[in-house]
This record gives C-alpha cells, structure tokens and sequence, in this order.
C-alpha cells in the first residue's frame, strides 16, 4: 500500500487532505472519518454489532496524533478518540467514500433518520447544506 507524503486538517472545511506516494490524494470529510472510526466503540466486536453513529456533521478534529509510522490516531471535538487510523484504512476511506458514504446515508435512513447528519427529522440546523454523496470531485 502507499504512503502518505502529506496529511493536512482543515477546520474550517472540517476535511482531512491526504496524499500518498503513489500520486493518489484525497479529501475526506471530518463526518466520514467519525462515522466510520475503525474504534471498537463504532465497529463493534464482530460483524452486526456496528453501532450506528448519528448527529456528527459538524463534527470537528481537535488534534490528531501518530501512532508509530503505520497510522494516526484524529481527537474529535465529540470526544471521540480511540480510533487509530492506519495508512491502508484512510486510502480505502479516501479512494471508497462515494460507495462508503451512501452506504452510510443507506444505515441512517434505514434507523428513520433522514438527511446526512442523522438529525431526527425537523431538527437540522436553519441554513446547514444537505449534501447527497460525498460531494466532492476527485
């Protein structure tokens, strides 16, 4: 798998940029990284034990720190921070969000939950984008 040559946290745009050796970079939403944290608190202990994470589209970092040269462990805003992401698990992240973020989209709407951010339904933030994929051209 590649590494990353560069990896940049941007509050504002709540996105992780990556890039990686091999030419590849993404921007991967603050959301996505939350809801899909490879913590045992989100994933589980096995298969069908996911636990589905609801309510963080402005969801913010508060640090990321590495763990060894494999991986970065992110400090979300929500408190958040037992995930440790590995080099191969952000690639995958980065280079499947459109599939991952519908499937997403596709477990909140299945718990009655709509739009992206897993609000129960009337209670969005006046003005906040309702965004359909990941939105973003790569």
């Amino acid at each position: 798998m590649p590494n990353p040559t560069e990896l940049t946290v941007h509050q504002k745009s709540r996105l992780l940029d990556i890039a990686f050796d091999d030419g590849s970079a993404f921007s991967i939403p603050f959301e996505l990284l939350r809801v899909y944290s490879p913590s045992a608190e989100v994933k589980g202990h096995g298969p069908g034990q996911e636990v589905l994470q609801v309510g963080k589209r402005e969801v913010g970092i508060t640090g990321v720190e590495p763990v060894g040269n494999y991986a970065i462990k992110p400090l979300f805003s929500d408190g958040h921070a037992t995930g440790i992401y590995s080099w191969d698990y952000l690639y995958k992240l980065g280079s499947e969000q459109g599939p991952l973020w519908q499937q997403y989209l596709g477990r909140l709407h299945a718990a009655g939950f709509e739009g992206d951010s897993g609000r129960a339904p009337g209670t969005e933030l006046p003005g906040a984008p309702v965004m359909s994929g990941c939105g973003h051209k790569h």
